[in-house]
């Protein structure tokens, strides 16, 4: 059986809504200004994740209830989140690699055509 609320509960349902969605145009405006900074690809892609997450979190916690749920929930959920972490990192690395070989890749065509 659903309980009752009063117009209290749902007041201060409503406020924490809203602060919610004022928190997630807020990180909107600094997801903008951050991609006016023209920082180098790793750290502006770090920046740019890291407030993708706040913002998901405040989606996944709020939005749809999980702040509220069973410890197994939330334990699925950060188990998720540690995977997405490991992904991201193995993405970084990638990246970081084919610098690297590009960078090679220009040694030896130079050395070569000397």
């Amino acid at each position: 059986m659903a309980e009752e609320m009063t117009l209290e509960d749902v007041k201060r349902h409503v406020r924490v809504y809203i602060t919610v969605f004022i928190a997630l145009a807020v990180l909107t405006v600094v997801t903008v200004g951050v991609s006016y900074l023209h920082m180098p690809f790793t750290p502006a892609l770090l920046v740019a994740l890291a407030i993708a997450t706040v913002k998901a979190a405040l989606v996944a916690l709020y939005f749809m209830h999980l702040i509220s749920e069973k410890q197994v929930i939330l334990w699925v959920l950060l188990s998720a989140a540690v995977f997405l972490v490991g992904m991201f990192a193995l993405f970084i690395g990638a990246h970081a690699d084919q610098e690297d070989i590009a960078t090679l890749a220009k040694l030896i065509l130079s050395s070569h055509v000397a």
